[in-house]
């Protein structure tokens, strides 16, 4: 029989288990984050040629972004109403996109640093506080969401700039086009190869 004392001890311990194991995911999110952008960092104010760069942050957003869940984050509603093809094909341009977006503002951030703020769990996930600091901008607060910290392998699944989220902002352009492009896939995708090839 547990008398009550040991049923409090009991009690404590398990009230403090999750605590403890979000404690670790947020610390292990934080060395994540911290070690993602101590490599973004370097790319950004390296020497290379822009091919150079390019191949290199394609490295790092393969190993530590989640594209594929983030690309169908931002579909929304019309993955589930696109074929294995075009899912196929969107998800290949996603990454495009991506890749070609970050590259092609690398210079913008020529001389950049950031420090890091808190990290905290938030509901399944991880959010890791950043301050981005470029020359002659203001500091800029940069949020990063960590899925699945106290897996094996964290991914960056949303980056929050003063409090926008991309992913959801991506998910609403993309909403609006297909809305005003009567939920056709095949347009939307036809849209983001001519913006890869642009950008490119």
């Amino acid at each position: 029989m547990i008398n009550r004392r040991h049923f409090l001890t009991i009690a404590a311990v398990s009230a403090l288990l999750p605590l403890s194991a979000w404690a670790q995911s947020a610390d292990k999110a934080a060395a994540f984050v911290k070690s993602t952008g101590d490599r973004l960092v370097a790319v950004v104010n390296g020497s290379g040629s822009a091919g150079s760069k390019r191949s290199q942050m394609t490295q790092i957003i393969d190993s530590d972004v989640d594209v594929d869940g983030i690309g169908r984050f931002c579909l929304g509603r019309y993955w589930k109403q696109a074929t294995p093809d075009q899912q196929k094909k969107y998800l290949a341009l996603f990454h495009e996109v991506l890749v070609t977006n970050i590259t092609a503002k690398l210079g913008e951030y020529k001389g950049v640093t950031f420090t890091m703020g808190r990290a905290r769990p938030q509901d399944e996930e991880a959010v890791v506080s950043t301050t981005v600091i470029r020359p002659n901008n203001g500091p800029t607060a940069v949020d990063w969401v960590i899925a699945n910290p106290s897996g094996s392998s964290p991914k960056i699944i949303d980056v929050v700039a003063e409090g926008t989220s991309l992913r959801l902002t991506q998910r609403q352009d993309y909403a609006s086009y297909l809305t005003h492009n009567n939920g056709n896939v095949d347009a939307l995708i036809a849209a983001m190869k001519n913006q890869v090839s642009q950008n490119s």
